[in-house]
């Protein structure tokens, strides 16, 4: 072989073992710059707040962690969730969320509908299949496949939540065995329509049961509450409130525009649910839509699900989360409020999905009783489910 071929042939070699490297380690790299733990100093864990954690049915509205490319059925020392976490976390349900387009940036003011976009480059990062490249609609399906693969793998410790029946099977397994964990799944804004409504039955088929209207773009149903220009539903948009409705999908207005939800709200014959928020009374933010239309979603009969990053409540520690629960207890009642943590949607945090006691904790020691801290972990989300998902 010449002395140029061997050359050549080298670097081909090298070239390959960096595409190598960079496909297996870069995409943890990544997530442990967006998903971030910051600990801080916390109030020691009380007997009196294990005690009551532990007897908690906990339920969360909003965890991305499908859009990274961790196996949830196996501990992690980065991100927020995976299930053996969510076990030591005394969490039943987890709401898998499905993100297909996201801007970079995370910018919470205002981003064009055409905006360079994360979750592209992240999917071929992370090698998904080819049709995820352009179709939003393949990005949620292929998300979903990896939750029911992880169920499938794992059947003792994790059901798959879709309806009525399988929620009271689960309810009843689960006080048998602790360690059970409810799985269900929705969607981060409807791009994953690509503007089809036949879409919304395909996902339903998939096990979506919630859907929310936006993320951080305007899109065909309507304007986004980071978009360009704060419009309501559009016509489309109506249709497709109206068809998820009809089949029992809960409908989530979280990043929706002011006026979406005016507007849902006009027309839904349902409650609603904003999935992970803050409240703008307790944290001036972009990210907080106005306590008024608050207060329209909790008599409508909707819950309110609380983060803990600081765009929804300023500022991390378990303090102030549980004073932005405090809130909105007081603005809204106690029947009204939920966990929405945003965990693994590219958000830092003060305390990862098994160390949920701080938050407990937190809760205590602002005075909030433990009748309204049962509602809040998880018995409003669970009585929510229990009357609005299909039969």
């Amino acid at each position: 072989m010449s002395r140029m071929k061997k050359i050549g042939l080298s670097s081909l070699l090298l070239l390959a073992l960096l595409i190598v490297t960079v496909f297996n380690f870069a995409p943890a790299y990544v997530e442990k710059q967006f998903n971030r733990v910051t600990a801080l100093e916390s109030l020691p864990i009380s007997q009196q707040a294990l005690d009551l954690h532990r007897q908690l049915f906990i339920g969360d509205w909003h965890s991305d962690s499908l859009m990274w490319d961790r196996d949830l059925n196996r501990p992690s020392d980065f991100g927020h969730v995976d299930f053996p976490r969510l076990q030591k976390g005394n969490v039943a349900l987890q709401m898998f969320t499905t993100v297909t387009k996201s801007p970079s940036g995370l910018n919470y003011e205002q981003n064009e509908a055409d905006a360079s976009d994360n979750v592209t480059k992240l999917a071929l990062l992370q090698r998904w299949p080819v049709d995820t490249w352009q179709s939003l609609r393949a990005r949620a399906i292929y998300q979903a496949d990896k939750l029911h693969e992880f169920v499938e793998e794992n059947p003792d410790k994790i059901r798959f939540i879709d309806s009525k029946s399988t929620l009271t099977d689960f309810v009843a397994q689960r006080a048998v065995e602790p360690s059970l964990v409810g799985a269900l799944l929705g969607t981060e804004g409807s791009h994953a329509l690509d503007e089809d409504l036949a879409n919304i039955k395909v996902l339903y088929d998939y096990g979506f049961r919630m859907m929310s209207l936006q993320h951080f773009f305007d899109n065909k149903l309507g304007g986004s509450l980071h978009g360009t220009s704060g419009d309501g539903l559009s016509d489309f948009g109506r249709e497709a409130v109206q068809m998820m409705q009809s089949l029992d999908i809960i409908v989530d207005v979280s990043h929706s525009s002011e006026q979406v939800v005016r507007d849902v709200l006009a027309m839904s014959q349902k409650p609603l649910v904003m999935s992970h928020t803050g409240l703008l009374g307790h944290c001036d933010s972009p990210r907080n839509i106005s306590d008024t239309l608050m207060q329209q979603i909790a008599e409508a009969g909707g819950l309110i699900a609380v983060g803990y990053w600081d765009g929804a409540v300023c500022d991390i520690s378990p303090a102030s989360v549980a004073g932005a629960i405090e809130y909105g207890i007081a603005l809204l009642g106690a029947e009204h409020i939920a966990l929405g943590s945003d965990f693994d949607g590219a958000t830092k945090v003060a305390f990862d999905t098994s160390e949920l006691v701080e938050l407990t904790q937190a809760l205590l020691t602002k005075g909030i009783s433990q009748e309204d801290i049962r509602l809040v972990m998880g018995d409003n989300m669970l009585r929510f489910l229990q009357q609005n998902l299909p039969d």
